[in-house]
Order: C-alpha cells, then structure tokens, then sequence
C-alpha cells in the first residue's frame, strides 16, 4: 500500500482576507437592522420604546439599543446604504481597530444624547453610528500619518460631507444631538486609537 500525504493548511492560509470579513461584518450589521426591524414591525412598534430616554433610569439601556433600532422602514432605508459602506471602510483597515472605533461611537454617542437631549424624547436609529463612522474616516489618516487614509477621508468627505450638517438644530424629529455626540465620539476615536496618540515607547501588540 502506497502511502498518501495530505498538506493541512496552516493558519495563514485558513485565514479570510480582511475585505472579506469586513465585507462579511458591514453585511451582517445590516441584516441585524432589517431584522430588528421585522420583529419591531410585527410587535407593533413595540421595540421603540427601548431608545435612549435622556436622564432616566430606564433610558440608559437605550445606549447600548437605539442604534439598532428604527422609527419606521424610511427611516432605515434612509440608514442602510451609509452604515453599509462606512462600516465596510471601518473595518477593512483593520477589524479589531474598527469594532474598537464603534465601541467607542456607540458609547459616547448614547452617553451624550442620554445626558443633554431634551427629556420628553426618545432617540433611536444607526444615523449615531454612521456619523461616528464618517468622522472616524475623515480623521484618522492625520492621526495615523497614513496618505492612503487621508485620501479616502477627503473623498468621503466630498460625497458624505453634507451630512455633517445634520449635527445642527434642525427638523423637528430628527436627532441631531445623536448626530452630533456620533461625530464627537468618531472624533475622539480616530484620536485614542491613531498611532500618533501612543508614546514612543509603545508599540502594537498583535
């Protein structure tokens, strides 16, 4: 009997191009939207009452909720293109960078609507997320010293930069301090984790 090898692939080459699981994350993040959405649809809306509730015991579970959720299909239609690409970029740098740059989106952008949006509100929608993201995108190529980062911060900037108007008071209905702490929180994001904010002394662990 002849005898056979077999090459067992080594964890290199078991592992998936960064693209594909960012692509793969971006994808997933959606379909978790639309799916909430569903259930929230089929529970007559019932879901909405877990967005953030400015200064209330029980609005603070909205933090970690509201970006998941939506008022309605328009309000996530309006949502579903921008998370997908912006989220997509986020990750594809990097993607243990990129889920650490949403934590810290998610926490401040709820934690500031929590605390200074008028009372008798609630706020809820990924819109917290997407402009944290776009922020995060735009900046962090100073702060990493990277070319390539900075380009794609000034092309971002010149197709989704008119969505940064939508940190200021405007349409009734639309929480623009959500806008407003997502951007702070993309803003202190691309600071905490670009490579100039380290000491010389420190260096990546990977």
């Amino acid at each position: 009997m002849v005898g056979m090898s077999q090459h067992l692939p080594t964890r290199t080459e078991e592992r998936r191009p960064t693209w594909q699981v960012a692509a793969t994350g971006a994808v997933g993040f959606v379909v978790l939207l639309w799916a909430l959405e569903v259930i929230d649809a089929l529970a007559d809306h019932r879901l909405d009452q877990y967005g953030v509730r400015p200064r209330s015991d029980e609005g603070l579970l909205g933090i970690l909720l509201a970006p998941l959720l939506h008022s309605g299909w328009l309000h996530l239609e309006a949502n579903t293109v921008p998370a997908l690409v912006l989220l997509f970029l986020v990750l594809l740098s990097g993607v243990a960078r990129g889920v650490q740059a949403t934590a810290i989106i998610w926490l401040v952008g709820g934690l500031g609507v929590w605390l200074v949006a008028p009372g008798n509100e609630v706020h809820l929608g990924a819109s917290v997320l997407i402009f944290g993201w776009l922020v995060y995108l735009m900046l962090r190529g100073f702060w990493n010293g990277s070319g390539r980062e900075i380009v794609l911060g000034v092309v971002l900037f010149l197709v989704y930069g008119g969505l940064l108007l939508g940190v200021l008071p405007g349409e009734q209905g639309i929480s623009w301090q959500g806008h407003l702490f997502g951007a702070v929180g993309g803003a202190l994001a691309a600071f905490l984790l670009g490579e100039r904010s380290r000491r010389p002394d420190e260096r990546p662990v990977v």
